[in-house]
């Protein structure tokens, strides 16, 4: 009996040392009424001009969602501009540190006449939108089936902020693309030993 009562207080121990290791984004699978040009609760706008969708329902965007009800789309546009969201993080991620996480991208086929394929951007950065590291740029996203992508990172500095950002080809003529984000993880740490 006693070495039972060992085992589940080791195993209760060890499930809260890796929740405390995760670190969960506020609204990460952009949850909030269909809306045009609406910024999901828990985020903020990064670019001039930034004026993201909660969807389904709108532009002619029908899909469902990969985790939830809802979802976002950002876009770029022909004149050079594009959108880009970002929010606080609940604690600083630290310095030389590798951290992992994942989020869910599709294209849409029919969103107006923002159809041109483009990638989605993660920064990292230790002022509000500010971007001072790269932490996890996509391929090109033609697929309209909703795909996880995992990633990881190594932190050059704290980072307090994250920011997700549509982004097109570098050196392209601009263009009206968009891309469908959702169920971003918690960030975690690294399954390894981090930097000295």
């Amino acid at each position: 009996m006693r070495i039972h009562s060992f085992f589940s207080l080791l195993v209760c121990v060890l499930i809260s040392l890796s929740g405390n290791a995760q670190i969960y984004l506020s609204n990460a699978s952009f949850e909030g009424a269909p809306q045009d040009a609406t910024v999901p609760v828990g985020w903020f706008p990064c670019e001039l001009g930034t004026t993201p969708d909660i969807l389904p329902g709108f532009w002619g965007v029908r899909k469902e969602s990969s985790e939830g009800e809802t979802y976002v789309g950002l876009i770029t546009r022909e004149d050079g501009t594009w959108e880009s969201i970002g929010q606080r993080l609940k604690r600083p991620l630290k310095r030389k540190e590798c951290y992992e996480m994942s989020l869910d991208l599709a294209h849409a086929n029919v969103y107006d006449s923002y159809v041109d394929v483009i990638k989605v951007r993660v920064w990292g950065s230790t002022r509000k939108c500010s971007k001072d590291q790269l932490l996890f740029e996509s391929p090109f996203i033609d697929h309209e089936d909703w795909k996880k992508y995992e990633f990881q990172f190594t932190t050059k500095a704290f980072i307090n902020y994250i920011i997700i950002e549509a982004h097109y080809k570098e050196g392209s003529f601009s263009h009206r693309g968009n891309i469908l984000v959702d169920n971003i993880s918690p960030i975690k740490d690294c399954i390894r030993a981090s930097l000295e």
